[in-house]
């Protein structure tokens, strides 16, 4: 139920969408009230002008991206148990239509979890991600454990969780898959965006989760002032920060993560 009502909560209160709402209301009110007409055609239209115009979602996902680290992280010394790779990068529809595996701009969590499994070729490797969609979706675990072994991962080392929906459900069902014992050390592999809800959600659960962040979307501090190449990139960047921001808060009162903020 959190999921379905998430979902279409998000899809009404997203920042692009709402402007367009705002728009529409503001065009359809105009002959009736044409002073709350006017007061929501300006909302609409603000925002695409600040999201669309200016770096507004570089300063909402910079925090993110940087909560845990700067800079893309070393492998930590020492044993690990394994790696967890959160899925997002994968579009299982497309995968189901054609074959071979597609991907994303969130890519590079595949990639930086193959060259971690060959550089510690003990480790397990641990796929997890479904279909979030309320609509349609495919899941693509099966190219994902193909595209592992095609890499040279051996098929013992792979664990492949399929049915989650959303983070949460990632931590939980992943755990359920696992023994997990005191001592296990996790490399978390995901967007540096999405970093501290993950970290929130799989520490909730009893994870012991060492970040490995990647995909960040930012070059540094820097992007506070650079603006966005289009208004479509600067209000897709935001929208996907608001998103990030309003699940944290959302995980944390709904008793899916154990922060509000997760920090290293």
């Amino acid at each position: 139920m959190f999921h379905i009502a998430s979902k279409i909560l998000f899809f009404l209160a997203q920042p692009s969408n709402l402007a367009v709402f705002l728009l529409a209301a503001g065009f359809i009110l105009y002959r009736f009230r044409p002073s709350a007409a006017r007061c929501s055609i300006a909302g609409g239209f603000g925002w695409i002008m600040l999201a669309g115009f200016l770096p507004l979602g570089n300063a909402l996902i910079l925090p993110l991206e940087q909560r845990f680290e700067k800079y893309q992280p070393a492998l930590p010394e020492g044993a690990m148990t394994g790696v967890i790779v959160l899925g997002g990068f994968e579009d299982g529809w497309v995968t189901s239509g054609r074959g071979g595996l597609a991907v994303n701009e969130a890519a590079e969590r595949l990639t930086e979890t193959v060259r971690i499994a060959l550089l510690r070729p003990m480790t397990k490797i641990v796929f997890t991600g479904g279909v979030g969609d309320l609509f349609g979706g495919a899941e693509a675990g099966t190219a994902i454990r193909q595209y592992f072994v095609d890499a040279g991962i051996s098929p013992e080392r792979v664990i492949i969780e399929n049915a989650s929906r959303d983070t949460y459900e990632n931590a939980v069902l992943t755990r359920r898959m696992l023994n997990l014992v005191q001592q296990d050390r996790w490399l978390l592999v995901t967007s540096a965006y999405h970093m501290p809800r993950a970290v929130g959600a799989f520490r909730q659960v009893g994870f012991n989760v060492i970040p490995f962040t990647v995909d960040f979307r930012t070059h540094d501090a820097g992007d506070l002032l650079r603006p966005p190449g289009s208004v479509a990139a600067g209000l897709q960047r935001a929208d996907l920060a608001v998103k990030e921001w309003i699940g944290l808060i959302a995980y944390r009162i709904a008793g899916r993560s154990s922060a509000l903020f997760p920090a290293p």
